[in-house]
């Protein structure tokens, strides 16, 4: 089956991964990842792609991001690997590409699912077992969302601004929301639609998007077509 064209689409967030090459590191220290998050946020300034959150672990990156524009996504990618790559090898003695072929990248229905991928990504350290409250990684954007520093790499995402009237109100929730942590099953869900591409949303939102692309932006169902009866 022929590779389906990636999904992008303006001003609608997106769960994006990109990870090390064959699982390698993509930061060794944290100087690393200080020059990781720096080179992001220059790149996404550049070509005006809103960063939500972040959670950068030593083999992979994983975002929520509303571009500005179709190409403003992959151009931020790729001087993202402009801006790093390099140094990092030189740092570290290696040669070549770091990142493991395309980064992934899935849109997200603003609203609840865009709120579940906000989760989905402060809770990534918690899943891979780094520390026991999403909060405590120092990289990051938990700390930010439950209002325990400031991280000027963040834009807001509205779902989250609508989840109280005051900056307490809504950091409190939210760390409600952080504690709880995502259901096993959503959890898997988030990760398969970002590996394959697929959209996130109720059915009149992925049949938009659908004709807009001109591709299917969910799995097909399993099993053969109904027969009408009549």
């Amino acid at each position: 089956m022929a590779r389906l064209p990636r999904l992008a689409v303006a001003d609608h967030p997106h769960l994006v991964l990109l990870r090390g090459l064959d699982h390698q590191p993509i930061v060794i220290d944290d100087e690393d990842r200080r020059r990781c998050l720096e080179c992001l946020r220059e790149a996404a300034a550049q070509h005006q792609v809103l960063i939500h959150a972040h959670a950068l672990l030593d083999d992979r990156l994983r975002l929520l991001v509303t571009p500005s524009t179709p190409q403003a996504l992959g151009r931020m990618v790729q001087s993202l690997g402009r801006r790093y790559v390099g140094g990092f090898n030189r740092r570290h003695g290696r040669r070549g590409t770091l990142w493991d072929g395309r980064f992934r990248a899935t849109v997200v229905q603003p609203g609840p699912q865009a709120l579940q991928a906000l989760l989905f990504v402060d809770t990534e350290p918690v899943r891979a077992g780094l520390v026991e409250h999403a909060a405590d990684f120092r990289w990051s954007s938990a700390a930010h969302h439950v209002g325990r520093h400031r991280d000027p790499l963040l834009s807001r995402l509205i779902d989250h601004w609508q989840l109280g009237n005051t900056p307490f109100e809504r950091e409190s929730a939210y760390a409600r929301r952080l504690e709880e942590g995502l259901a096993t099953r959503d959890a898997l869900r988030l990760a398969d639609a970002n590996h394959k591409g697929w959209a996130l949303g109720d059915a009149a939102f992925l049949a938009q998007l659908a004709a807009q692309a001109a591709r299917p932006t969910a799995p097909r169902r399993r099993g053969r077509p109904s027969m009408a009866i009549g």
